[in-house]
């Protein structure tokens, strides 16, 4: 498919694809990952995921009561950035040097990882907790984003390892315990 960058952040992630490709032109060894999001627990507290992780820990000990977030239909291709970091590895052991998009393959909704959440922490119904606020809204939202690792599978023998729920659970428990020092 082609590139179509929709904000200022995928204008310079297009520009960096480009780079890469005009170097391996003149001989440099240069490869391309595409990396659709990919979490964890160092991910920045200034994200959505790490936002709702941070609120569900707080939420669970008893230091807010509510999470205040956007568009709660948005959905993205969430991976491990651990699975990631071995993808990325592995497209440096190439003799030849190519282009892979690395993704999960599946788009979740921000429900959907409000839903992991909490249930982390054994609250199945979030809805109380959880503030939609307009300030929150990007104006210039890609809606939905779903990335295709097809070809890093075939010629990598790469796939992501590490279940959603799992890595969801993991980011709300190292919240908790980054509270709790």
């Amino acid at each position: 498919s082609t590139i179509q960058p929709k904000s200022p952040y995928a204008i310079s992630k297009s520009v960096a694809y480009w780079n890469t490709q005009l170097h391996r032109k003149h001989g440099v060894y240069a490869a391309n990952g595409i990396l659709f999001n990919h979490e964890s627990e160092r991910r920045g507290i200034e994200f959505v995921t790490r936002k709702i992780t941070d609120g569900v820990a707080r939420i669970s000990l008893g230091l807010a009561d509510s999470i205040s977030l956007g568009n709660l239909d948005s959905k993205r291709d969430w991976g491990y950035a651990p699975d990631f970091v071995e993808a990325a590895w592995r497209m440096l052991q190439q003799d030849t040097p190519d282009d892979y998009v690395i993704a999960t393959g599946e788009a979740r909704s921000i429900r959907e990882f409000l839903d992991a959440a909490f249930n982390a922490v054994s609250i199945s119904d979030w809805t109380n907790y959880v503030k939609q606020d307009p300030r929150y809204y990007r104006p210039a939202e890609v809606d939905y984003l779903r990335g295709d690792y097809t070809k890093a599978k075939t010629e990598l023998g790469w796939e992501p390892r590490t279940d959603f729920n799992t890595w969801v659970q993991l980011m709300v428990e190292n919240d908790i315990n980054l509270l709790q020092q």
